[in-house]
């Protein structure tokens, strides 16, 4: 039986930008936007989505990660009943929630910082941060040293080598699961986080909550370092996300198919996306329009765990400046929605609804059947059933002959697009597909022949 997460589809919420809330945290009032936030459960149902990744959460000053409170829900959004009520009404819809753990720093005013502020070299908490040195100030006026994250001295880095440390965040985590349920966590920049405080963490949650799901921000590098039994389940398949852009941009259909190839040891877990509150959106990404369609049908059919970020179901597009990730995280309500809705968002409910009803794009093995520069198709085979995605990115109507993996009688289209039969036959080990232009098609075999 698969976990929840390898049946999952994520819907990616960053809650400060979709609500508009303020961009510096001054008030002493809290706001409740949580309210606005639920009423997004039915809509993120309605595209197939079974579980919501939100973050980041917890008390912070500016945009989330520099964390004040890891207990505390942050006030331009709630507080702690309302966040524990937003998690209920998910529960309620068949959604599971995952939350941002920013444990590789806090920010400035969190009480342990604040503390070494206040009493120097006295302080019990001058071991919590890395490279703490009182013969300097940092550039933030403070009357000592540390380590920043990328230099961002708004940013001090914990020292995760510290027995007490490791203690006070699996407490953080303990509190998060008792207090309000959550599912998982996606832990910001584990690619930097030391490898023995996440197998710990993988320890210490296996006992919190059956199926609890441990996902890591990693860009580079080899994923299988992150992604075993001993530490993380998933993490982002950063790879993938750029050979998406690019092999359509670039009528390459070469460079996914060998991506895919490559991490298909451990592909089937990677958490995939095509944009991301980092990313510049794949609407401004890619050079025509047209391609959005065949892009989320692959994210949705080639191996690994999907995620729409929040507005990608209507093209919403935006681009980061060198000062600003503003036009990436836009204000947006969900009484917008019906102004917004396209041909884009009908075809991810579409597909979202075909990942859910068959098992083989849970987690099934992945086969490679054709490749062009510009026409792509590979098989994914689930215990009992066997599902072929084919795609084409080019203009023109194309067709093609795609071998048939396993002996068959015909291969049913589950698309409804207009884009061909609905039944087609298998002749002589292979199934003759027509594909419109910059479309693609999803069959389901039937039969021995």
């Amino acid at each position: 039986m698969s976990t929840w997460y390898e049946r999952g589809v994520f819907y990616h919420m960053y809650p400060l930008g979709m609500t508009g809330a303020p961009k510096h945290n001054d008030a002493t009032e809290v706001t409740n936007r949580f309210e606005e936030l639920s009423q997004w459960i039915p809509h993120i149902r309605s595209l197939g989505c079974n579980a919501v990744y939100i973050g980041p959460l917890f008390e912070s000053t500016s945009h989330g990660y520099d964390t004040r409170d890891y207990k505390l829900v942050d006030r331009r959004l709630g507080d702690n009943g309302a966040f524990k009520d937003f998690v209920e009404q998910c529960h309620d819809s068949g959604i599971r929630v995952v939350v941002d753990g920013v444990f590789n720093h806090t920010g400035r005013e969190f009480f342990a910082f604040k503390d070494i502020q206040e009493k120097k070299w006295d302080s019990p908490y001058r071991d919590w941060y890395k490279g703490v040195n009182f013969d300097w100030q940092s550039p933030c006026g403070d009357p000592f040293g540390y380590d920043a994250w990328q230099g961002h001295f708004e940013l001090p880095c914990l020292n995760l080598f510290n027995p007490a440390v490791r203690a006070y965040l699996f407490d953080v985590i303990r509190f998060w699961v008792d207090e309000f349920d959550i599912d998982g966590i996606r832990l910001d920049c584990a690619n930097v986080l030391d490898f023995n405080f996440m197998k710990e963490m993988r320890q210490e949650t296996a006992r919190m909550k059956e199926d609890f799901w441990l996902m890591g921000e990693v860009i580079h590098g080899d994923y299988s370092r992150w992604v075993n039994p001993e530490m993380l389940h998933s993490v982002t398949n950063y790879e993938l996300h750029k050979s998406l852009y690019s092999g359509f941009n670039d009528h390459n259909f070469f460079e996914i198919a060998h991506n895919v190839r490559r991490l298909e040891a451990i592909g089937r877990q990677l958490y995939t996306f095509v944009d991301n509150h980092d990313e510049d959106r794949i609407a401004s990404k890619l050079k025509l329009k047209e391609h959005l369609i065949p892009i989320y049908l692959c994210l949705f059919t080639l191996p690994g765990i999907p995620s729409i970020y929040y507005g990608g179901e209507w093209g919403v597009e935006g681009k980061r400046t060198n000062t600003s990730d503003e036009a990436l995280r836009p204000a947006i309500a969900i009484s917008q929605s019906d102004g917004l809705k396209c041909e884009l968002t009908e075809f991810i409910s579409a597909i979202g609804r075909i990942h859910d009803e068959n098992e083989a794009l849970h987690g099934g093995r992945y086969q490679e059947l054709l490749l062009t520069n510009r026409q792509y198709a590979f098989a994914r085979h689930g215990e009992d059933s066997v599902i072929i995605t084919a795609v084409n990115n080019d203009d023109n109507e194309v067709e093609i002959d795609v071998p048939v993996p396993v002996p068959a009688r015909e291969a049913v289209s589950l698309l409804e697009d207009g884009s061909g039969e609905a039944v087609l036959p298998v002749s002589d080990g292979k199934v003759h597909i027509k594909l419109r232009g910059n479309r693609g098609a999803v069959l389901k075999l039937k039969g021995e022949n």
